[in-house]
């Protein structure tokens, strides 16, 4: 199967799970029909600390976040990160962090097609 020449790139946005139906109902502006979610924990850099808490925590708390990983034309990647942040934004620790790769390729197994051919909506043949 050919490779499509164009570059993507995977965007990880790490995130409270309040956000997370508010965000991906949009996604379908940049095209991205598919999309991974997964639960996590993990603490950033306040280590699990709260906003309304007096110290800062000196040992982590781990507290519950989702994932959300797609994979997208790199092109496209700055808009999308634009509308992610404007998207999360409270101001407030917790609002998430998103972190973007390079991809070298993408297959689709069921029908071979690769690249940003295996991103787009296939058929049911």
């Amino acid at each position: 199967m050919k490779v499509s020449i164009e570059e993507l790139s995977r965007v990880e946005i790490i995130t409270r799970e309040a956000k997370v139906i508010e965000l991906t109902e949009n996604f379908s502006r940049f095209g991205i029909t598919g999309m991974t979610i997964y639960d996590a924990k993990g603490c950033g850099v306040q280590l699990g600390t709260q906003e309304y808490e007096s110290d800062k925590n000196e040992v982590p708390q781990l507290l519950s976040k989702q994932v959300i990983m797609v994979v997208l034309p790199t092109r496209e990647v700055d808009s999308f990160i634009e509308f992610v942040e404007k998207s999360l934004y409270t101001g407030h620790i917790g609002d998430g962090k998103i972190f973007v790769t390079p991809v070298t390729n993408a297959i689709r197994v069921r029908t071979g097609e690769e690249g940003t051919d295996a991103l787009k909506e296939g058929t049911l043949d």
